[in-house]
């Protein structure tokens, strides 16, 4: 158990639907009886930290993660900008939470951004939490880029994977990071949207290079083997979030427990 004058920040790292081991990571730090006193998240990190930083059980975040697929989350756009809306999933926060802000949150919550105008990195905590994380979660190309508080806003993933830099902010004691994108592997894509995923994937890991020397425990989820897009085995990568979680727990020392 934590000492109770040590603050914990999580920082939950994109992945789209490798965003279900978030899940799991949530699951162990309960069980190890860690709290969580900041959240960040970046893209599919930014819908899971919304939930549990608005007071959702693990139990209710998994329930909404193993019925969810793109088309709960996304629709076709009438638009130059991008072949999809994600305006959907701001209605499943929106139906799930209400409409919220950042200065409601039980527990203190950021979220990463892109500024695809720019190419600033935007971390927003204050405001509308459900457009927030639609633009956090804003894969470009594939979804059009979100309007948000004069700035024309898509994955924070671009910037930074794991949003440590939002926790840093915080003045958290001690950094938790998750993160969804070690271990990638790659297939011979067979159509456009797979080159787009491939595409992104190889920017990502180059672009957005977690450093382990920011963060005091640092999770890894073995999700290699798993797509981004394909949400059939959502239970398999709750598991895998939940054992990684307890492996790199029982390794660490007191710095962090």
């Amino acid at each position: 158990m934590v000492e109770k004058d040590v603050s914990i920040g999580l920082a939950l790292g994109g992945g789209a639907a490798l965003g279900a081991a978030h899940v799991g990571v949530l699951r162990a730090l309960e069980e190890y009886e860690i709290p969580i006193d900041y959240l960040a998240g970046t893209s599919i990190g930014a819908m899971v930290g919304a939930f549990y930083a608005f007071g959702m059980s693990v139990d209710e975040i998994e329930s909404i993660a193993l019925d969810l697929d793109w088309p709960d989350i996304s629709a076709i756009a009438l638009s130059k900008r991008g072949l999809l809306t994600n305006h959907e999933l701001g209605m499943l926060l929106d139906n799930n939470l209400g409409d919220v802000t950042f200065e409601e949150a039980t527990i203190p919550l950021a979220v990463v951004a892109t500024d695809i105008a720019t190419g600033e990195k935007v971390i927003i905590d204050k405001g509308d939490v459900s457009d927030a994380v639609k633009a956090s979660t804003c894969i470009p190309v594939l979804f059009e880029p979100v309007q948000y508080q004069g700035r024309l806003l898509v994955d924070g993933g671009l910037k930074e994977s794991v949003p440590v830099s939002a926790i840093q902010d915080f003045e958290a004691d001690k950094i938790i990071g998750v993160d969804l994108g070690a271990s990638r592997e790659y297939e011979e894509p067979d159509n456009i949207l797979a080159i787009l995923n491939n595409t992104l994937e190889i920017a990502l890991t180059h672009l957005a290079h977690v450093n382990p020397l920011d963060i005091d425990l640092l999770i890894q989820p073995q999700l290699g083997k798993f797509s981004r897009t394909n949400t059939e085995r959502i239970a398999d990568m709750i598991e895998i979030g939940y054992q990684s979680a307890k492996k790199a727990m029982s390794k660490v020392n007191d710095n962090v427990r």
